[in-house]
């Protein structure tokens, strides 16, 4: 009895480790660090401040472009159909056609950029602009989309959808890059 106790013991575990290295792992698992980062803000109106973006680079970064975007588009469908994965443990097709919509809707495109900036080269310089373009596609998408939502008025929208939030970006930027320097030395091969 003892031995089959062992040996499905193994099964078990050599399964679970098999699952946990698999893609679909990975992109559920940065699906959820998304929905996670939401709730991690600072509520402020139109648009509040969060640690989505940074979870969005580095997905791009540590996924590689296609994983990167199905994990982000699994974020976004989770929302849509009722789990309060969003800001505030918010949820719901409206949020996509609210004033934070564009950011939504702009990572998938993000994590695609940085994935696919990176692909060839790791090196620091390209690591640090693919981050920096991801987040700024993000800002400027958000912010013209906020744009709607100010009458048109696109300065008004990208101050307070994009400047105000210039600093603390860059400090998600620059966590991100040290971040993926150091979870990359552990595990270089993230599907």
């Amino acid at each position: 009895m003892q031995i089959r106790e062992k040996a499905g013991s193994g099964v078990l575990i050599h399964s679970l480790t098999k699952v946990r290295s698999s893609e679909l792992f990975w992109i559920f698992a940065f699906s959820f660090l998304t929905a996670i980062s939401a709730q991690i803000n600072i509520p402020t109106q139109p648009v509040p401040f969060t640690l989505q973006t940074m979870v969005v680079l580095l997905a791009g970064a540590l996924l590689g472009s296609r994983n990167a975007v199905y994990s982000q588009i699994i974020y976004l469908v989770a929302g849509i159909l009722g789990l309060p994965v969003f800001a505030e443990y918010s949820f719901g097709i409206a949020k996509l056609f609210g004033p934070t919509g564009g950011y939504l809707l702009s990572f998938p495109f993000a994590a695609f950029l940085v994935g696919y900036l990176i692909e060839e080269k790791r090196n620091a310089l390209v690591l640090f602009t693919a981050f920096f373009t991801g987040q700024l596609l993000i800002l400027i998408a958000g912010a013209g989309y906020l744009s709607l939502f100010m009458g048109g008025d696109i300065n008004k929208a990208l101050f307070s959808g994009a400047i105000i939030f210039s600093v603390w970006d860059l400090i998600k930027t620059v966590a991100a890059f040290g971040i993926y320097k150091t979870v990359s030395k552990k595990y270089p091969n993230l599907p």
